[in-house]
Parts: structure tokens; C-alpha cells; sequence
């Protein structure tokens, strides 16, 4: 089973604290609590960038004793950059690692996988599904790890995510920020918050059912992507991150009815399909459902199968200029200019009075337009008056699973096999170990 390395504190300083015995990898010392190598400031130890004192980095400290020791960690930020951003204090199982990267401290976890994926399936949602959505989560979980640990061994030149000319600005977001660890902790990966989230038994059924499961497309592991509501449509990958086609991170209707909607890249059948409420299984009021799977923060996001931001045309002027750091003047006009299949927008053209320019893909967007991201880009725009309005169809990029659809299909009854065929096509279930 792999050991992983898991981003989980970027700062300019960390606090932690040993319970337990640990021993320092570096210099085979032994230590437990505030250690005195370190400054000691109310019960925990502190190392500061630029300023460790007695400390040289990297520093790891490993557990002796796995089941009965863990570490504290002070101040790490979730949901970043997100409208539900902000800081708690988490606890973590394994070895702590602290590196310099220059610009801030990293915190790293390491740990087995298996034990990474029982926190992940408690911190990406509230654990309270049905099972068999569980089951379904810790297979597209496992998978796409995996498929990133193999993606990240077998690069054979450097990675670039943007594309920039004087018409065009297209920027991804995907690996490109975890060159010192496998995975970081928050949502630009997968959610992970250590113990400090309460494990239920039902979470770690699903893990001992499924335990070494992945999926599988011509005998190779999924990069199984996932999102919170696609809003009636999945997206291909594509779309939305580098021009890899991955056939099975295609366009799915979220519905047991086959009958299709029209094709969301044509620009009516778009503006049609987001102010309308279709019979899909993301389509969900049910609180009980709802409540299983998002978490306190979560639901204070309340509309997202279909929602609406309201701006002056000065408030969001100002407010691209300020996102982007491109001064289009006052915006007269949001054009769309490519839509993915699940009529996300993947390159939008800004109209100024200074400068006109398209940006894209799905990401950029959603940054541009907020002041922390839109929840997806599937929107289209009106204006009224002063007043510009985006409508917009559900929450996030929509590649893959949906997981509130995914937790109604668990919720009717069907099994685990069948909801990863649904968002899956094609795809096969393989057990890599025991």
C-alpha cells in the first residue's frame, strides 16, 4: 500500500504539537509535546519562516507508535479562495513533515493511503450517506489518487497550464502547485482534515468493502474527478483541464430517464436549459439527503442546482480588474464564445473600454467574476439596466461524479457498481490489493 504525502498548512509559520512519542527522522531523537528544540509558545511548538533558531528544515517527525499518537496542528485553512474559507485546528494520525518553499512553510502529512482515504470520505462530505454512495466516493477517491501519483512519476516534460496572446488568456488549475508532495488537503485535490472529522462506522465499512478498488478504462486507473452538483449535465475533462481526452469523463445526463437534454454548447439551447428545473437527480430540496452529505459550511451554500449574482456594471468592473489585474475599464459586454457540453462556459470574451479580451477555461472564469469563484461557469448573463445578472446551473467544474446526484442514487437503492457505471461509462472495477 503506498505512504503519501499530503499538503496540509502553507504559512509563514506553523504550530503543532506531539501526543505521543515521535522520533525526528533527522536526528534520531525522541520527542513528545511542546519539544524543546523548538519555541514554545502556549503548549506548542512554533517554527517561523526565516527564523527556525535551533531547527534546520526539512524536519519530519515520526510516530512511534502509530495507533496511540498523533500531532496538532493550529490555524490550517480550508476551502481556500472559496466563499466558505476559513481556519480550524485539526489533528492528524502519522508522520509530520516541514519544509521551506520559499515563499511560506509547508506542513506535510505522511501516511498510508487506505488511512488518507478514511478522513478524505469524512471530510468531503458528512459521512452520513448511504453506504453504498460511500462505497461508490472511496472507489472514485482511490482512484484518482492513484491516477496522480502515476501522473506525477511519468512526466517527461515540464508542465504548462497556461496559454496567453494578446486576443486570449486561457489558464487550468491542476497539479502544477505540488511539486514537494503528493496531494494538498483542501479542494483543489481532495478534501482531507486528518481526524479531527468523526469517523463513522458506516465510512469504514465502505472502505473495508471496496478496500484496494479502483476503476479501470483500457487497463488503465481512472483519473475519476468528481464534483458537488453538476447540475443536471456532466463535463468532460477536456473542457476543463489540459486537452487530454479521457473517454470516460464524458457528457452524462444525471438521470435514470435516457431521454437526453438538446446540446448545451449551442447558446440557446444553454440559456433554455440553466433557467429551467429538470427532473435530474442532482435536482434535490431533500434536507435529510442533503444534510448526510454537505457539511455544516457546505449548506450555507443554499442554492446551487440553480442560482443568480446580481452586480452593478461598477462593482464588477472593479471587480475583474482586481481578480485578473487587467484594467478593461468599465465592462460593457460578456460575450460567450465556447461552451463545454454540460453548457459550462469555457472561454468568455470581456468587453471594455480600455481592452477586450477572452479568457478561459472554466476556473479562470469562475475567479474572474467573484470575489472567490462562482459555483460553476455554467451561467448565462443579462443585463438590466445597470444591473448585470448571471444565472447559473450548478456547483463546480462537473467533471465526473456529482455527488449530490450521486447521494440521491444512493438514497433510491442502487448499489455502488451502478452509480460508477452512471458517471463512469465504460469503465470496469479492478481490486489492485487486498
Amino acid at each position: 500500500m503506498p505512504q503519501l504525502e499530503v499538503g496540509i498548512l502553507f504559512a509563514n509559520e506553523i504550530r503543532f504539537r506531539l501526543n505521543g512519542r515521535f522520533t525526528c527522522l533527522e536526528n534520531g531523537r525522541s520527542y513528545s509535546g511542546s519539544c524543546r528544540i523548538l519555541r514554545n509558545r502556549e503548549g506548542y511548538c512554533l517554527i517561523q519562516a526565516a527564523r527556525q533558531e535551533n531547527v534546520s528544515l526539512p524536519i519530519t517527525f515520526q510516530a512511534e507508535n502509530s495507533e496511540i499518537s498523533d500531532f496538532d496542528l493550529t490555524d490550517v485553512v480550508i476551502g481556500i479562495d472559496f466563499h466558505w474559507e476559513r481556519k480550524e485546528n485539526q489533528k492528524f494520525k502519522g508522520a509530520l513533515k516541514i519544509i521551506d518553499e520559499g515563499k511560506h512553510l509547508t506542513a506535510i502529512n505522511i501516511l498510508p493511503l487506505e488511512e488518507y482515504l478514511l478522513s478524505v470520505i469524512s471530510s468531503e462530505m458528512s459521512a452520513t450517506s448511504s453506504l453504498e454512495f460511500l462505497k461508490a466516493h472511496a472507489v472514485i477517491s482511490r482512484s484518482w489518487l492513484l491516477a496522480q501519483l502515476y501522473k506525477s512519476s511519468h512526466l517527461t516534460k515540464a508542465y504548462s497550464s497556461c496559454q496567453e496572446s494578446p486576443e486570449e488568456y486561457i489558464r487550468w488549475y491542476d497539479r502544477e502547485d505540488h511539486a514537494h508532495f503528493d496531494v494538498c488537503a483542501d479542494d483543489h485535490c481532495q478534501r482531507y482534515q486528518g481526524i479531527s472529522k468523526a469517523y463513522t462506522p458506516a465510512v469504514q465499512k465502505a472502505l473495508e468493502a471496496t478496500r484496494g478498488e479502483v476503476l479501470t478504462y483500457a487497463g488503465e486507473i481512472c483519473d475519476a474527478r468528481f464534483s458537488k452538483c453538476c447540475g443536471g449535465v456532466t463535463e468532460r475533462f477536456e473542457n476543463t483541464w489540459e486537452p487530454v481526452v479521457h473517454p470516460y469523463l464524458d457528457r452524462v445526463y444525471d438521470a435514470a430517464d435516457p431521454t437526453d437534454c438538446s446540446d448545451l454548447r449551442d447558446e440557446q439551447a444553454a440559456r433554455q436549459w440553466i433557467l429551467s428545473s429538470p427532473p435530474v437527480f442532482c435536482n434535490t430540496d431533500d434536507q435529510e439527503i442533503l444534510s448526510q452529505i454537505l457539511h455544516d459550511y457546505d449548506q450555507e451554500t443554499r442554492h446551487f442546482f440553480r442560482w443568480q449574482v446580481r452586480y452593478t456594471r461598477q462593482e464588477l468592473s472593479e471587480l475583474v480588474h482586481r481578480k485578473l489585474g487587467i484594467d478593461f475599464g468599465e465592462i460593457q459586454e460578456i460575450l460567450p464564445i465556447e461552451r463545454g457540453v454540460s453548457g459550462r462556459l469555457i472561454r468568455v470574451k470581456i468587453i471594455g473600454t480600455k481592452k477586450s479580451l477572452i479568457i478561459g477555461k472554466e476556473l479562470l472564469i469562475r475567479k474572474a467574476f467573484s470575489e472567490t469563484h462562482l459555483y460553476s461557469s455554467a451561467f448565462i448573463v443579462d443585463t438590466k439596466g445597470d444591473e448585470i445578472i448571471f444565472h447559473g446551473a450548478g456547483w463546480g467544474h462537473g467533471v465526473g461524479l456529482c455527488q449530490i446526484g450521486a447521494a440521491v442514487m444512493g438514497a433510491r437503492g442502487y448499489d455502488y457498481q451502478t452509480i460508477l457505471q452512471h458517471y463512469f461509462k465504460g469503465c470496469k472495477l479492478v481490486k489492485l490489493y487486498e
